[in-house]
Formats: C-alpha cells, sequence, structure tokens
C-alpha cells in the first residue's frame, strides 16, 4: 500500500524590499517582488511501512517540504496525496498555545491530529509520563525550556501511533538520555509496520532509521535511493566542497622533444607507458569496494643506460590533495636498477583491504630519482569510483570484535 505519493511539488515565496510594497502591488496590479523557488518539481512515493530520510545542506528546502506534507504550507503547484493519519513534529512549539498548559495543550494537539477524547484520556498518563513532566504539566508551555517543548510534542506524536511520522530535527535539541528513548520509540514504531519521514543533519540516525533517503540540493531532488549510498554520496560532497581544478589541467602535459628542448630540460630519463587499478584476478577496474583487495599497476620504459630510481603510487582526491601514498625509498627488497635503456618492466604494489569508504579518487604512478625527491614523471589514472558502503566518515578499516565475559 502507498502511504505517501507526491508529484511535481513546487514552492515559491514572494520577497518584498519593503511593506509597502504588498499594497503598491494590490493596487497598481504590478509586480513589486522578487520570486525565491524553495522547491522544484519534486516528486517521489513511500510505501506502508517505508522509512525515509530527507537530507540536504540548510537552505535545501527540507524544512519547507516536510511543512507541505505535514499541511501546515500549501504548494504553488503539484500534488501529494497521503493515505492515513498523519502526525509531524515541525519547528518548536508547532502546534502549541503558549498560554495553556501542557496538559490542555495534550488534549488540543492530539484533537487536531483527530484523536477521539476518550482516546485522549486514556493516553494522558503515558504521554505526561514519557515526556518526564509530571512537575510541569500544569503551568503554561510558554515557561518550558527547548527541550520541555520537544519531549512533549514527540511524546503526543508517537503516543497517538498514527499511520506516518513527519520528523524535522526535533532530536538535536534533546538531552542524551530523552534522545535514547526516542530512538527506541522510533525503531518500535518501524518495527510495528509504520511510515516515517525523518529530517535530520545526523547521517548516522539517517542511516539506522531509514531504508531509503531523499538528498534536497538547491530545491531539487539530486539523489534518491538506499539511505546508505544516498548519505555516503552526500558525505563525499560535504567534505568536498572546496573546488577542485580537472585533473587533467592539474596533470602534468605530455611535452614534446622540441618543447622540452625550448624549456631547458633535458630529455626524460624513463617513462610510465601505462597505469592500470587491477582486482585480484587480474581483470582492470574502474570502481572499487571497500575492504577489496586490488593491485595497482604501471609499465615503465628505461630512456638511458644506469638509471637508478625509486617508484610511487598514491590514491588522489585531486591534483593536489593526496588521500594516501606510497613510495620504495625506504623499501630495502625491490629492485631500483641501474637498468639499461630500452628495459620495460611492470611495477606493482598489492593493497589489501582498501580503506576508502565513499568517493571519487586518482591512482597517480610516479618515477623517481635515486633520492626520491626529484621526479622524472607522473601520470593519472582515470577517475575511480568507491562504491558507498554503510557507515559514517570517509573511511573504513577492516577490524575484528571480541566480547569475553569475566567469571568472577
Amino acid at each position: 500500500m502507498q502511504r505517501l505519493s507526491v508529484e511535481n511539488i513546487s514552492k515559491e515565496f514572494k520577497i518584498y524590499r519593503r511593506p509597502q510594497d504588498r499594497l503598491s502591488e494590490l493596487i497598481l496590479r504590478r509586480p513589486k517582488h522578487e520570486v525565491f523557488h524553495v522547491l522544484s518539481d519534486i516528486s517521489f512515493a513511500i510505501q506502508e511501512g517505508e522509512s525515509l530520510g530527507i537530507i540536504g545542506v540548510n537552505g535545501a528546502g527540507k524544512s519547507t517540504l516536510l511543512k507541505i506534507l505535514a499541511g501546515t504550507l500549501q504548494p504553488t503547484s503539484g500534488t501529494f496525496k497521503l493515505s492515513g493519519q498523519a502526525a509531524a513534529l515541525l519547528e518548536l512549539g508547532a502546534g502549541f498555545h503558549p498560554e495553556f498548559t501542557g496538559r490542555k495543550n495534550i488534549h488540543l494537539n492530539a484533537s487536531l491530529l483527530g484523536v477521539t477524547e476518550d482516546t485522549i484520556a486514556n493516553l494522558e498518563n503515558e504521554i505526561i509520563e514519557f515526556a518526564e513532566l509530571e512537575k510541569f504539566i500544569d503551568r503554561p508551555v510558554r515557561t518550558y525550556s527547548s527541550g520541555m517543548y520537544v519531549r512533549l510534542a514527540f511524546s503526543i506524536a508517537t503516543m497517538i501511533k498514527p499511520d506516518i511520522l513527519i520528523i524535522d530535527e526535533a532530536l538535536s535539541v534533546g538531552d542524551l538520555a530523552f534522545q535514547k528513548k526516542c530512538i527506541q520509540r522510533m525503531n518500535s514504531f518501524i518495527n510495528e509496520g509504520k511510515t516515517m519521514i525523518f529530517c535530520s543533519h545526523s547521517m548516522f540516525h539517517v542511516q539506522e532509521l531509514c531504508e531509503k533517503a531523499v538528498w534536497l540540493d538547491n530545491g531539487q531532488i539530486r539523489e534518491i535511493g538506499s539511505s546508505d549510498k544516498v548519505v555516503g554520496h552526500y558525505e563525499d560532497f560535504c567534505n568536498s566542497k572546496k573546488v577542485y581544478h580537472n585533473i587533467s589541467e592539474d596533470a602534468p602535459a605530455e611535452d614534446s622533444k622540441s618543447d622540452i628542448e625550448e624549456k631547458g630540460f633535458k630529455s626524460p630519463d624513463c617513462r610510465i607507458n601505462s597505469l592500470s587499478v587491477k582486482s585480484k584476478s587480474g581483470e582492470e577496474v574502474t570502481s572499487l569496494a571497500p575492504l577489496n583487495d586490488y593491485v595497482l599497476e604501471m609499465e615503465v620504459e628505461v630512456l638511458k643506460d644506469n638509471i637508478e630510481g625509486n617508484f610511487g603510487f598514491a590514491f588522489m582526491k585531486s591534483a593536489e590533495e593526496p588521500v594516501a601514498s606510497f613510495l620504495t625509498t625506504d623499501i630495502q627488497k625491490i629492485d631500483k636498477g641501474p637498468f639499461k635503456k630500452g628495459s620495460r618492466f611492470t611495477v606493482s604494489l598489492s593493497i589489501w583491504g582498501l580503506p576508502m569508504r565513499v568517493g571519487d579518487f586518482y591512482v597517480l604512478g610516479g618515477l623517481a630519482d635515486k633520492s626520491g625527491l626529484l621526479w622524472y614523471e607522473r601520470k593519472f589514472s582515470k577517475l575511480l569510483h568507491v562504491d558507498a558502503n554503510k557507515g559514517v566518515g570517509p573511511l573504513i578499516m577492516g577490524s575484528e570484535w571480541s566480547v569475553t565475559e569475566k567469571n568472577y
């Protein structure tokens, strides 16, 4: 059963420079406003029992979308269909009357959600107990702290057990003890086959609580899919906000012999004819999986006699940002020459348990002189994509757990 269907929703706001421009626009019937596009052509669907995470940077349109789904805002265009009872936790104080006591606001909120008075009376004590507001429940909510607001709102919304629960970053103001209770309640909600829409900047919680995720960027859907995959790509985007040049622009150009001579350089001593990344079985790959084994290979051609040198590989985020590097300067067992002119050989480096969890990288192959300080040549691979893996952070490491019970 489909619980929510969103079709081509867009939302625009009119921005007036001065308050009097609104009246002037009405009288003169000439536009005095600028149009700010918050959401553009948003479409997705959620099935019964699914949980959906909404992620994106501040200003991406997440809260506006949730307000539309909760019914507190109307879309400029597009439609959505919601099946069943929905409860929403939006900004602090939404749905509360500040002069009413907490107890009266329980009845007000629950009645707005369509709950009968008899049901509210039966749930009242449980709501108060879960919110831990026994001493404050008969005081006006204007005297409540932000944490008390959220505890009461969350308790009401989840105690009535709606078909769809919409949460907009509500857990960020609660203390750790209450956050733990909320997570347990949300897990129970999901295990009961209910539907949840959860907006948060905590990628860990989005991955743990949501099967699917929608990444909003400038009011549009940038990606939708499994939460592990989408969160991984979003994290990579956030970690790469620094603008990098195209790798081909940063990589050293392949100079012709005449260009080298004009610049006053000597002919190169050796060169890299090819660079590849292969699986353990020997097949060349263009995508990588965390914790798998790979082999980096480059074919080297010697152009002068008696060349001694070092070899290097690196994983690069850009032409100027290494993630991990490997150099033979301290490795004694590797044959470093001297090599004869015309010699060709393959340099290989085996990587065990690739620790990168998500992102796009290049492999750099390099040839250095005997000291390891002067580089004869560098060569970049094509862009390699690391398949997103469940977890938080750019790295994933091979590990082994053990739990040993002590006998006293």
